[in-house]
């Protein structure tokens, strides 16, 4: 029979794949495109607006990132990622760049309110750039060994290299089935699948507990699960079947002590499903076009930010590298205190016949053009906006406190962790600045805060890098 799409009479062809019957999930579009087989699929944006967009029965998740990317109009076109999220269950998790969405949307149920959401994501190959930090020693199984005299760095190098993962032991907190309560329970990963013990830590054949197949099932990330799971901790994640609809009595939900532990094994689970794909998805995403911010190199550094040395032109003979740590960070701190005396002076010319005040707050309301603001949300969904995009050394965004009256605040990912620094204002000589170390450095809006600080540390762990932007679709 023919169907109706946008007004336009097409026939439908008899051999639509069951994989992308319209009466899947309601996110699927009933038109069907009449030559190539084509469904319209939505997609949301982090401002809850979606897009409609074509793709094709074997459209991976890579693909279709690259069409929004187009039509969504995104200046920058590295580290976007679809997000497959369950919003009842407060579940959510990256789809790996070579998975295919119509597959993905099949295992929806269609009473569901399951949905894909566009955004970025800078932590997705994150564990290849920097592994010590996703797997410490302490979770390394000794079985995974060293009988070669291989230290736990060298050991997690090679593995990764080889596209594997090295195998994951711990303490985890899981909810008991048809129970409120939690108990605490000894896991071991394997490439044979997910284990517990039944005493204690011991991995004795014995006292070892088969729980999952790492070949089918996919792992989660859970929002909120002390609220919705009562879960001890905030660093809640679950693992359910790949293939099968998401049921609360499928679910095997799962809570670590820390962020850290939490990322160590929902990585492990991840690399040991998928091995070699996640590494060729890796260098893919290296080879693909970049951003003019510059291309990331072998290190994960971008080449702005390996470009970037200290330099001294005090001599006559012109400029000369730095070379001696200690006096690099001595010219960091003059080059602040030098940022502050060239701000007075571009603002002093500024200024002409307007007083300090009403400039002041002409400069202020610059920032909430730019995407690094994010208004007045929360600390909570601060962090959250940050742990979604990737937890990644230099996230960062500007917030207005709630708790403190024409204040900000810098929510600044490092090292797994969302650090806040409070933004204040302050007074000097009848002018009125901003500041985040009680005036040592002076800073007339944030956009120059900003900047400064995408270069110089200050009294920051690390320079600001990646900002955390939500784009509209």
């Amino acid at each position: 029979k023919p169907i109706r799409v946008f007004g336009v009479f097409h026939h439908l062809r008899p051999s639509v794949h069951p994989s992308i019957h319209p009466s899947i999930h309601p996110s699927i579009h009933p038109s069907i495109h009449p030559s190539i087989h084509l469904s319209l699929v939505k997609v949301f944006g982090e401002d809850n607006h979606s897009r409609a967009v074509w793709v094709s029965r074997g459209a991976t998740a890579r693909e279709v990132c690259q069409m929004l990317v187009q039509t969504a109009h995104c200046s920058d076109q590295e580290n976007w990622a679809l997000l497959e999220i369950h919003p009842a269950l407060g579940l959510e998790r990256c789809l790996e760049d070579h998975e295919v969405v119509l597959e993905v949307q099949a295992t929806w149920s269609l009473k569901g309110d399951a949905r894909l959401m566009f955004c970025k994501n800078y932590a997705k190959y994150e564990f290849f750039r920097k592994p010590m930090l996703f797997f410490p020693e302490n979770m390394i199984s000794d079985s995974a060994d060293v009988s070669k005299g291989m230290t736990s760095s060298d050991l997690i190098q090679n593995l990764l290299r080889s596209g594997t993962c090295p195998e994951i032991q711990g303490f985890l907190h899981v909810k008991e089935p048809s129970r409120k309560t939690w108990k605490k329970v000894y896991f071991f990963l394997r490439r044979s699948g997910l284990y517990s013990s039944t005493k204690g830590s011991s991995k004795e054949p014995r006292h070892l507990q088969y729980v999952a197949d790492l070949d089918d099932l996919n792992v989660y990330t859970a929002v909120n699960g002390r609220k919705l799971y009562g879960a001890p901790a905030d660093f809640t994640f679950c693992i359910k079947p790949s293939r099968n609809p998401i049921r609360v009595q499928d679910l095997k939900i799962l809570c670590a002590e820390n962020e850290q532990t939490r990322t160590c094994w929902t990585s492990a689970f991840r690399l040991f499903k998928y091995g070699k794909q996640l590494q060729c998805n890796y260098h893919l995403s290296k080879s693909a076009p970049r951003s003019l911010e510059g291309s990331n190199l072998a290190d994960g550094k971008s080449k702005s930010e390996a470009s970037l040395v200290a330099m001294d032109f005090s001599g006559k003979a012109g400029g000369r590298v730095i070379q001696n740590p200690t006096e690099a960070q001595s010219a960091e701190r003059e080059e602040g205190q030098a940022w502050r005396v060239r701000m007075e002076g571009n603002k002093s010319f500024l200024i002409k016949k307007s007083c300090s005040s009403c400039l002041f707050c002409l400069l202020s309301a610059i920032h909430k053009t730019l995407p690094w603001f994010h208004g007045g949300v929360s600390r909570k969904e601060a962090q959250r906006l940050i742990e979604k995009q990737g937890l990644v050394d230099g996230m960062f965004l500007i917030r207005e406190s709630q708790q403190h009256s024409q204040c900000f605040v810098l929510s600044l990912c490092y090292q797994l962790k969302t650090k806040h620094y409070l933004v204040i204002p302050f007074e000097e000589g009848g002018r009125k600045y901003l500041t985040m170390d009680d005036g040592v450095t002076l800073f007339i809006d944030l956009l120059q805060l900003v900047e400064f600080h995408q270069i110089n540390k200050g009294i920051l762990p690390v320079c600001l890098k990646h900002p955390c932007v939500c784009v509209a679709l």
